[in-house]
């Protein structure tokens, strides 16, 4: 049986096909200038984002190129970012970003943007646009430097070093992973309230372990529980309805790629889940 779970009501304006284009010339605008200003990776890089969740408010299937466009030009931003971060100074990287390719000069080490927080976006974007490329590269990215671009609660960490455990296939998954859980405690918080990490930052662990256990059963369980409990936090006020970090569930939804591509029937629908981002439908047209 399928479930379905609605996002919170969105109309768009007349004029979206104008405000789209628009929102799109701007973030380019602003991946342009890296090329000259690294240090607005940041920045930029949320810019995009914001611009790829834009796209599947006004088009929630992602039935769109130019959605999936944005999709792709935020993966692009973010792996380039770390990519920057890895390249010493004074040296450039190659990066493709938005069709063109671009070079850009390394940072030299961490900023206050290569935090974990940036490295879970770009990998869970990674995921969804299915570069697998990107993704090896990420997890080769140095959690001892994501510590020292800022503080955030300790789970974080080894639940980063338990995905790139899994997709480098290294022993210390299962270590990391109940490291991760251990740290969600909301006795152990210093940074976050109870409310986000039960809400947000909680589901996705539980999606992923149910993933790597095999068990689809407990896998749609928790994968439903994660969209629901998203759609509880995102529709709790007006001031959270209009935040647009609300229209996607990005976490649940690059692990339903996973699982996806792993064979297993997804059997959630809802806005929070693009249709054509999590069954691929885009993959391969054009070169990213």
């Amino acid at each position: 049986m399928v479930i379905q779970i609605s996002r919170s009501p969105f109309e768009p304006g007349e004029n979206s096909a104008e405000w789209l284009a628009e929102i799109d010339a701007r973030t380019l605008e602003r991946v342009g200038h890296l090329e000259r200003s690294p240090d607005m990776f940041g920045r930029t890089f949320n810019s995009t984002v914001i611009t790829a969740y834009t796209h599947c408010l006004h088009d929630p299937t992602a039935n769109t190129s130019e959605t999936w466009e944005a999709w792709v030009a935020a993966m692009q931003t973010g792996s380039a970012l770390f990519a920057s971060a890895s390249a010493p100074e004074g040296s450039t990287v190659e990066c493709m970003i938005a069709h063109k390719p671009r070079t850009i000069p390394g940072l030299g080490g961490p900023t206050h943007f290569t935090d974990a927080g940036t490295w879970l976006q770009a990998f869970w974007l990674a995921i969804i646009c299915r570069d697998q490329t990107r993704m090896t590269q990420l997890a080769h990215y140095p959690v001892e430097l994501m510590r020292r671009s800022g503080e955030f609660e300790e789970y974080i960490y080894p639940w980063v070093e338990a995905l790139q455990a899994y997709w480098l296939q290294r022993p210390e998954l299962g270590e990391k992973l109940v490291a991760a859980f251990d740290g969600t405690d909301p006795q152990n918080l210093r940074f976050v309230d109870r409310e986000l990490m039960l809400k947000i930052l909680y589901p996705p662990l539980n999606v992923f372990y149910r993933f790597i256990t095999n068990d689809q059963e407990k896998f749609t369980e928790a994968l439903t529980q994660a969209i629901q409990l998203h759609h509880e936090y995102w529709a709790e006020d007006e001031e959270r309805r209009e935040d647009l970090d609300g229209a996607v569930a990005l976490a649940p939804l690059a692990l339903a790629c996973l699982a996806h591509d792993a064979g297993q029937p997804i059997e959630v629908e809802s806005e929070y889940l693009p249709e054509n981002l999590l069954k691929r439908s885009w993959l391969g047209e054009f070169p990213t």
